[in-house]
């Protein structure tokens, strides 16, 4: 698996299974991942409200609820450039796959 680095150019990944253990090692902190789930619960919440009101504005929001949490705590606890810049789709994945291993009790919460 490569390793995470922020002096070498960027690992290369075949597959999400590959992509996602450089995911978690790019959230060790405990308080950079519960900024991740408090984003990933409000883009949730933000998308029911939009839906169920149909006020459509409402998500415009989802970009900033979603991102603006996970890069706090990429800027603040873990130091390092979010995943999101250089993997967007497989890291948007990883939000809701790690998730859904904290609530299913596989990563620590």
């Amino acid at each position: 698996m490569p390793t995470p680095s922020q002096d070498t150019a960027a690992p290369r990944f075949n597959n999400f299974a590959e992509f996602y253990p450089y995911y978690l090692s790019e959230h060790r902190d405990d308080r950079c991942r519960r900024l991740h789930y408090i984003g990933s619960t409000l883009v949730l919440l933000i998308v029911a409200y939009a839906l169920f009101n149909q006020a459509w504005w409402w998500l415009l929001a989802v970009p900033l609820a979603g991102y603006g949490f996970a890069w706090v705590g990429h800027f603040f606890f873990e130091h390092n450039k979010p995943a999101t810049f250089t993997y967007p789709f497989y890291s948007l994945l990883g939000d809701w796959v790690m998730l859904r291993d904290a609530l299913t009790g596989r990563i620590r919460f």
